[in-house]
């Protein structure tokens, strides 16, 4: 296993990854119950040259319930039955996850609604309370 280029100023380092093969489940015969296929890949997200603070503080806000006690983010891979390519499956999805949340959220501009969805909202509205006046007991006024 070779350093995982995540950009050409962030490389994580082999010596930083760490995984791990077991058996997986899911159809394929005695395959399954001898080949150590599925991949589990280990790697704690620090502060490091090229992945600054900010981009660190995003990427856990965003993917913190993956993340362990031991500060790891864990990922597990069992698409093929191939060893191999589970872990570079497990390596793309850890880059496409960084590079996913590595530029700020864009700010949303505010808008006002349309007159004409103002319009359809309070429509519906009327719908809505007609039907439901409708299910209710007769009234008798006499």
């Amino acid at each position: 296993m070779a350093d995982l280029p995540v950009t050409s100023r962030f490389i994580i380092a082999e010596a930083d990854l760490n995984w791990s093969a077991s058996r997986s489940g899911g159809p394929g015969g005695q395959n399954v119950n001898k080949v150590n296929s599925k991949v589990t890949l280990r790697w704690k997200p620090v502060v490091q040259t090229g992945f600054d603070e900010f981009w660190c503080k995003r990427f856990v806000t965003q993917f913190g319930t993956r993340i362990n006690k031991e500060g790891e983010m864990v990922l597990h891979s069992e698409a093929t039955r191939d060893q191999s390519r589970n872990l570079a499956d497990a390596r793309e999805r850890l880059v496409s996850m960084l590079l996913g949340c590595r530029l700020p959220p864009k700010k949303r501009n505010a808008t006002r609604p349309t007159l004409g969805s103002k319009r359809r909202r309070l429509e519906g509205k009327r719908q809505q309370s007609e039907k439901k006046r409708l299910r209710g007991k007769p009234r008798f006024d006499d």
